[in-house]
């Protein structure tokens, strides 16, 4: 889920998508862009959702407006293929948007009845104040956890996002927290389930070309978890 890969969860959380939506300022002309990650494991929102995997991406935006596309792709049968689409819209530090995230393994994509689908449809609305990020996310439809009584849990998240620069490298760190019970996040009630901290650097290949790479070591105090990350973008 997105949001979502590594390179969401510590590059562009710095910029405001598990964290996984993406983010463009007012411009002109319509800007696309194309590219991918290459994870050691995939970590969102605290929860372990693979091992080594393959994540790209595609986006277009114009005068705020932005539609991407997200995939993650498991190098072991067993993980779950995930395809991810995002129509966001920002301006200045605000930004707004709905992502449609769907897994393989359960009904086929065109599967969209209210008992009957792998999709799960979630709100995002949020602030970047430059030295702080807040993002709020709600699943308002589709495959959605229960509450404790049973009944559709609106399952939620809220993330904190605090970028900075020490010792030469861009860091960022982050909070992430489940505000009421629902077993989409594995929770009882309201609990801190990410606590992280990334960092990101150039790896100098050639004069003319170098990669992006970036680290992420995340703590989940509600499951005792702990994982270390790294990832390439290309």
């Amino acid at each position: 889920m997105k949001t979502r890969s590594m390179k969401l969860g510590v590059i562009a959380s710095a910029l405001l998508s598990m964290a996984m939506p993406f983010t463009a300022k007012a411009q002109d002309k319509v800007e696309a862009s194309v590219g991918a990650d290459l994870v050691s494991c995939y970590i969102w929102r605290g929860q372990d959702l693979g091992g080594v995997s393959l994540q790209p991406s595609a986006s277009v935006a114009y005068k705020g407006f932005s539609l991407e596309a997200w995939g993650s792709v498991g190098f072991e049968s067993k993980d779950d293929k995930e395809l991810d689409l995002t129509l966001g819209y920002s301006t200045g530090g605000f930004s707004v948007s709905v992502t449609d995230y769907w897994f393989n393994g359960g009904p086929g994509y065109f599967h969209y009845g209210a008992r009957n689908t792998a999709h799960v449809f979630e709100g995002q609305i949020g602030y970047d104040f430059g030295l702080l990020a807040i993002n709020w996310y709600t699943n308002f439809a589709g495959a959605d956890g229960v509450n404790k009584e049973g009944d559709r849990a609106y399952s939620s998240y809220l993330s904190l996002v605090a970028p900075f620069s020490l010792g030469g490298l861009d860091w960022t760190a982050e909070i992430g927290a489940t505000p009421w019970a629902t077993d989409f996040y594995g929770s009882n009630g309201f609990a801190v389930c990410d606590v992280s901290l990334g960092a990101n650097k150039e790896i100098k290949i050639t004069d003319s070309f170098s990669l992006p790479l970036f680290v992420k070591a995340t703590w989940n105090p509600r499951t005792e978890g702990a994982y270390f990350v790294a990832g390439l973008s290309f």
